[in-house]
């Protein structure tokens, strides 16, 4: 069961969020738990990165509703939520949508869980609401700039897929095997890209714009984000796949940035971290789910 919350980010966007387990019970006077009462199960905010979906975050969010009020945000551009043609898709749009988000849906102080993109946004949001983040889990997500090269890498990336897909056979197998990018087979990642694509006339097409993917990268390509990562207050932890896109000496580095930082990995696992082993990442990340609770 999905159940969906309209909230209103900043610029009047529309973002869907979305709570993936048993909704939070009702007290006899109509009060929902775990919003208006002071006890009430602590919250978590998750964040996919660029051309993500909230339901990519399905299955942990399940998982973690059994002791959390679990809710995944469709960012702007993204999944369900507004893709304003003219719309800002900066660094600064998408922390305040964040903000936005916990402030309306009674969350904090909250554990966010950021992946890629998301985990961007998320470590920038506890530098600049401490008073809104008790935990912080980045997932494989680079602080160094990645630079121009790797800018014009994407685009031509985006420019190579065979669209529109006839089925979404096409789509897994594409992403899975044939795609340039993918050194051996790989069925999550077909998984992944099958989860953003919709039905159209012509075929199978991106819920997203592939522009507006690429106005979102640009505002942080380019620099690195050190210096945010060093203003996170609260514990945080790093998590990494052994063979993902944030290598290992950058990650205990950013570790040590930051002031609190812990460091877990994932064997066998990608980028795509909790979609390539979902159980190895429940595991790495439970330990520290179980620390922040005793604090």
């Amino acid at each position: 069961m999905a159940r969906r919350i309209d909230v209103t980010g900043t610029g009047g966007v529309r973002l869907a969020a979305w709570e993936f387990g048993d909704p939070p019970k009702t007290d006899p006077a109509g009060l929902d738990s775990a919003r208006d009462v002071p006890d009430g199960p602590p919250g978590v905010l998750l964040l996919h990165g660029l051309m993500g979906r909230a339901s990519h975050w399905a299955s942990t969010a399940r998982w973690l509703s059994g002791r959390y009020r679990a809710v995944a945000l469709d960012q702007r551009g993204h999944g369900r939520s507004d893709k304003p043609p003219q719309g800002s898709f900066t660094r600064d749009a998408y922390v305040d949508d964040a903000e936005a988000a916990l402030e309306q849906l009674g969350l904090a102080p909250v554990v966010l869980i950021g992946h890629a993109m998301g985990a961007l946004t998320a470590w920038q949001l506890a530098a600049k609401r401490p008073d809104l983040v008790r935990g912080l889990i980045i997932c494989d997500m680079r602080a160094s700039a990645l630079g121009a090269a790797s800018q014009r890498e994407w685009d031509q990336w985006f420019k190579s897929w065979p669209l529109p897909f006839a089925t979404l056979a096409d789509v897994r197998k594409w992403f899975g095997e044939d795609d340039p990018w993918v050194e051996r087979p790989n069925p999550a990642r077909g998984a992944f890209y099958a989860e953003v694509m919709a039905e159209s006339p012509d075929g199978w097409r991106p819920v997203f714009d592939p522009e507006q993917m690429l106005r979102s990268r640009e505002t942080w390509v380019y620099d690195a984000h050190w210096e945010e990562l060093a203003q996170v207050r609260c514990p945080a932890l790093v998590v990494r796949g052994l063979d993902g896109e944030l290598g290992r000496a950058e990650a205990q580095e950013m570790v040590r940035v930051l002031p609190r930082g812990q460091y877990a990995e994932v064997a066998d696992a990608g980028h795509l971290v909790h979609y390539d082993q979902p159980e190895a990442w429940r595991a790495a990340i439970e330990p520290f789910l179980d620390a922040l609770s005793t604090e």
